[in-house]
């Protein structure tokens, strides 16, 4: 038997059977008892700000200012 065989074999059965059970795994953990709370919370990250600008990170450099100014103008 060749290389390719041996492979080709090895992935449609063994291989399948264990990416299917992968699969399963992390469906089970998405929907274990517990988690809504969780993925709630990471679904709401884009509207935590949605009244105000966030505020700006104390330890993060400002960029400078891309605007043009009126001396600029």
């Amino acid at each position: 038997m060749d290389t390719y065989s041996i492979f080709r074999e090895f992935a449609d059965s063994w291989m399948l059977l264990s990416l299917f059970m992968f699969f399963i795994g992390v469906f089970l953990w998405v929907m274990r008892p517990g988690s809504r709370q969780t993925y709630r919370e990471t679904a709401g990250i884009p509207f935590r700000n949605e009244s105000r600008p966030a505020a700006p990170d104390p330890e993060k450099p400002a960029a400078p200012d891309a605007a043009l100014t009126e001396k600029d103008a």
